[in-house]
């Protein structure tokens, strides 16, 4: 078996680039014949289909990627097989998308939101994003790693600290965590909600939104957001220096933070919805909250980023969900549970990370990977 992968490599800290990283590293574990390249990366991509001629192409992105991913290794006659992600709405490339005999997709999820747009059903398969149980494992709170993260952040001791981590904190449910405390805040014990977000304009507005939010809630002094760069390998020691992880995305095809949580043993607070009800269990793993509101919309605009000549207005034949957002009492509810109950967190903690060794190891997901290049298209 000769793979092609399709990612951004050398891998960036973002999610996508993880995820395609992982399975490489994956693939490798078992001996399997792979090399990685760019998406964007034409040439090169073209330089691997003439000398390593590949049995696949595989590419990691979302439906907008599929000129990268599918048209152009179709052009010089390979196997592609996507592996996506969504983003709430798939707006083109439905025809080329049906025509593959396989497309790989995070969740179930991800899975019902390329249906609903147009995607046949009939070869869309499963394919959870790995983790690494190596590197994402509980700690002591003793580990000078752990203390020294605490400490950079101004965390004591004997303070509980909530992390949220993501490009920015708002899409993954910051402010209804947020309002979520501030609802409880004099019942509950010494606490600090730490937001990692990474520094981009876009991010740097929102902040703003964000800590304006924490401030008109009176708990502005409880919540720090940490927006330096920081890389892959820091993560685990952040995650591990947490006591609950809390994250009710309101867009998640997956949810990677949520799962590398689970994996350093942490408890985590997220949404019933989505990619989260293949990742994490209710009551064992995970307390979730219900939805409190489905945005929906009636029509978008898109343009050439989406493979449109041009803005091209979408008007929908029913109205299509594109965010949630979770029920503040109920995360009101999770918070005070797990924040008064340090045997609780512990025993979910060690659920989730079993868990996620079981299931979500990038090793154990290289390994359905192989199987569905052979049950789906009789590559070995």
């Amino acid at each position: 078996m000769k793979i092609l992968l399709l990612y951004d490599y050398p891998p960036s800290p973002g999610g996508l680039a993880t995820q395609g990283d992982l399975l490489y590293r994956g693939l490798l574990s078992l001996g399997v014949d792979v090399h990685a390249v760019h998406l964007e990366s034409a040439q090169e991509k073209e330089w691997y289909y003439r000398w390593f001629e590949p049995d696949v192409v595989v590419g990691v992105g979302y439906w907008g990627h599929t000129p990268q991913l599918v048209l152009h290794p179709q052009r010089f006659g390979r196997l592609a097989v996507p592996w996506l992600v969504a983003d709430g709405y798939i707006a083109n490339y439905q025809k080329v998308l049906n025509e593959l005999p396989l497309i790989l997709v995070t969740s179930h999820w991800v899975k019902e939101m390329y249906v609903r747009d147009g995607i046949s059903a009939d070869n869309i398969e499963v394919l959870p994003v790995g983790c690494d149980t190596d590197a994402f494992i509980p700690f002591q709170k003793e580990d000078p790693k752990i203390q020294a993260v605490r400490d950079s952040l101004g965390i004591t001791p004997n303070q509980l600290m909530i992390l949220t981590v993501g490009g920015d904190a708002a899409s993954k449910g910051a402010q209804e965590v947020m309002q979520a405390l501030a609802r409880i805040d004099t019942q509950l014990p010494d606490w600090e909600y730490v937001c990692k977000v990474w520094p981009q304009p876009r991010t740097l507005l929102q902040n703003q939104e964000d800590l304006a939010m924490a401030k008109s809630l009176g708990i502005d002094k409880s919540v720090t957001y940490a927006t330096s760069i920081t890389s892959r390998d820091f993560m685990p020691y952040l995650i591990g220096a947490c006591d609950i992880y809390a994250a009710p995305s309101r867009l998640e095809g997956f949810g990677m933070p949520q799962v590398e949580a689970g994996a350093c043993g942490k408890p985590v607070i997220s949404i019933k919805a989505m990619g989260m009800l293949d990742t994490l269990i209710d009551g064992e793993t995970a307390l979730l909250a219900s939805v409190a509101q489905k945005i929906v919309v009636n029509e978008v605009i898109l343009g050439s980023e989406s493979g449109f000549e041009g803005e091209s207005r979408v008007i929908f034949d029913e109205p299509r969900t594109v965010d949630y957002r979770a029920s503040v009492p109920d995360l009101s509810q999770h918070l005070m549970t797990l924040m008064h109950d340090p045997a609780l967190r512990d025993k979910m903690g060690k659920a989730a990370r079993t868990r996620v060794v079981e299931n979500f190891d990038y090793r154990v997901v290289a390994k359905r990977f192989v199987q569905l290049m052979n049950e789906k298209l009789g590559i070995s």
